[in-house]
């Protein structure tokens, strides 16, 4: 019986939505299901769930097991899928905003880069490399698909530690367009287009209907408006949350609308980018501002948004709880998630095409070739494969390098244990290096290497 492993299960809404297409997907409806948590009590709510989907959407076909024992779930598993959280919300995604913000540094999401996405990455490395270890023993020829963030450093980790074959999946590829075109009042239907960078800082470089270039009109409607919530397509991607999205488009002007960071970046830089723009604002030197604070109105950022988000997430648990855990007529409707299709492709020799987070081989032609780039993939003959991508323009790959040095250094540091790596990660941060002194740089990770206390390894 061919084995799927899922680390961090007791993520239970993202297991509802990965297991659960796989379980409901022909070729994997008789595969082993390997659940590990060291949370034990959501590990076993995990598993109550599978358990309800395999019965009443699989005729119990598969086999849901909860292991005690990493080693035992990892052991002959022919993929693995990676959802963790190092620390989770108390303490650490508290300390990695709150000692930032006491020397006026501010974050909203604070998981991918900048000084969150680092640290975040810090205490995750050695556990993820703890896992490659362990597959190396007893699964060495699965496919470790990643959905863990920071996804650069922790894929880029994977590549220059470990020989387990890595792929680290986003959703903000695939939402790219859907959500852009909604926000712009056009239809998504027959639309080609290419997307090519890293992680959370992708370009939409080409976008075409019938061969016709979209990106004049798109440009147009994005300075002369309306501006729409793109509800319909949110709906659409995510149907499993369609009571909580209205279903009617809110309009607005192209000087107050919800995505004005991403619309001004591409004002200034002729590409939309991927990820959202209460992301996008820590990314970039220009939004959050110590001396400009009419900037946070004026580009409606919400500050503090992932401790937040962490916050209504607990409080809304025990309510679907009822409805994940306790609910034995559970069934499930496919997401819009990749994992189920990359491995049914793979089980079947079918086609299947995706984004994922690969080592740069000269795939884009102008970004290091060390680092972790996102690129097109295919999926074909039973074998995954990146695609060629060509070059960034160049202002493109200039924001992305800046980020790729502060990966690339900060992966030294969780393999050397060497503090210095850290500080020089920080100080080449775009956000923090604009608002901060290299001694307040210095101090701030100091600072954050004692509060984290043993979520770190030590470092000299």
């Amino acid at each position: 019986m061919d084995k799927i492993t899922f680390l961090g299960a007791g993520s239970t809404v993202f297991a509802k939505n990965v297991l659960g297409d796989c379980i409901t997907t022909d070729a994997m409806r008789e595969f082993e299901y390997a659940l590990y948590d060291i949370d034990h009590q959501r590990l076993e709510e995990s598993y109550m769930m599978l358990s309800n989907i395999n019965r009443n959407s699989n005729d119990g076909k598969a086999k849901v097991v909860k292991y005690a024992d990493r080693l035992d779930a990892l052991r002959g598993a022919k993929y693995v899928i990676n959802c963790i959280q190092v620390g989770g919300y108390d303490p650490c995604t508290i300390t990695d905003f709150e000692i930032p913000k006491k020397y006026g540094l501010r974050q909203t999401i604070g998981d991918t880069h900048g000084i969150g996405g680092m640290f975040r990455a810090l205490r995750t490395i050695p556990v993820m490399l703890d896992f490659a270890k362990d597959m190396e023993k007893v699964c060495p020829d699965a496919l470790f698909i990643n959905y863990t963030n920071p996804m650069s450093m922790l894929c880029l980790a994977m590549f220059r530690a470990s020989s387990v074959n890595t792929v680290g999946l986003c959703h903000s590829h695939q939402a790219c367009v859907p959500e852009l075109l909604a926000e712009l009042g056009m239809p998504w239907d027959g639309v080609s287009y290419k997307i090519s960078g890293i992680n959370h800082m992708a370009w939409l470089l080409e976008i075409s209907r019938n061969g016709e270039d979209l990106y004049p009109i798109i440009r147009k409607r994005a300075q002369e408006g309306p501006i729409y919530a793109p509800t319909l397509a949110l709906r659409e991607l995510h149907p499993e949350y369609a009571d909580r999205i209205p279903s009617v488009a809110e309009q607005f002007t192209p000087d107050n609308h919800h995505d004005m960071v991403r619309f001004e970046i591409m004002k200034q830089f002729g590409y939309f980018v991927t990820e959202s723009s209460e992301h996008s604002s820590e990314y970039y030197p220009w939004f959050i501002k110590r001396d400009h604070p009419e900037l946070i109105d004026r580009f409606h950022i919400p500050l503090d948004e992932y401790p937040r988000r962490c916050r209504d997430q607990i409080a809304r648990w025990k309510q679907q709880a009822e409805h994940l855990v306790h609910n034995e007529n559970l069934t499930h409707t496919r997401s819009s998630e990749y994992a189920a299709g990359i491995i049914e492709a793979l089980e079947t020799g079918r086609t299947f095409g995706f984004a994922g987070n690969v080592l740069n081989t000269g795939l884009i032609d102008n970004l290091p070739f060390d680092a972790c780039v996102e690129v097109s993939c295919m999926v074909n003959e039973g074998h995954l494969s990146p695609c060629h991508m060509g070059p960034l323009p160049n202002q493109l790959a200039a924001l992305n390098r800046r980020q790729i040095e502060v990966h690339q250094l900060t992966v030294d540091a969780a393999l050397t244990r060497k503090k210095e790596y850290i500080y020089q990660a920080a100080m080449l941060d775009p956000h923090a290096g604009s608002e901060l002194t290299i001694d307040e740089i210095r101090s701030l990770v100091d600072d954050l290497i004692q509060a984290h206390g043993d979520w770190l390894p030590e470092y000299h």
